[in-house]
């Protein structure tokens, strides 16, 4: 049986962004916000916020449970020093808490995460089963010899 941890990360959020879609709605705001205090700009690509759900919905299942900070620290970015000579050190920038948290409660009203108030956000069964048949699907699609072992 595959699961989640047998397919590449970036193929499985891919193809569960395109699952999502039809769950879930991008908030208005989502187009003016950035996704952390180090960007300068809104993200611009058409399906920012179904791979966002998405990739957390996978974080989710790997690290749970776990809560808003520490996926804000997982979300975040490292500042540079002074672009000059680069002699400060880097400073770590947390992302957006608003687009996670928001991302988090929509995952849980579509049944996908639960919210314990005491341990933190863990995958729901339905969550789960949504990841493994999705990683079925895909290491069926693709065609990369180092994986055959695990369809």
């Amino acid at each position: 049986m595959t699961t989640l941890y047998d397919v590449p990360a970036d193929d499985l959020i891919e193809a569960v962004a395109d699952k999502l879609e039809d769950d879930l709605e991008a908030p208005e705001w989502i187009e003016f916000a950035k996704t952390g205090t180090s960007r300068e700009l809104p993200p611009e690509q058409e399906d920012f916020w179904s791979r966002r759900a998405a990739s957390l919905l996978r974080k989710v299942a790997i690290d749970g449970p776990v809560g808003v900070e520490r996926l804000r620290s997982a979300y975040g970015d490292a500042a540079n020093g002074s672009t000059r000579y680069r002699v400060r050190p880097n400073k770590k920038r947390e992302g957006s808490g608003n687009v996670i948290r928001t991302a988090l409660q929509q995952l849980e009203d579509a049944g996908y995460v639960e919210n314990s108030e005491a341990r933190g956000r863990t995958v729901s069964g339905e969550g789960r089963a949504l990841l493994d048949e999705t990683a079925g699907e895909l290491i069926e699609e693709l065609d990369r010899p180092e994986l055959e072992r695990y369809a």
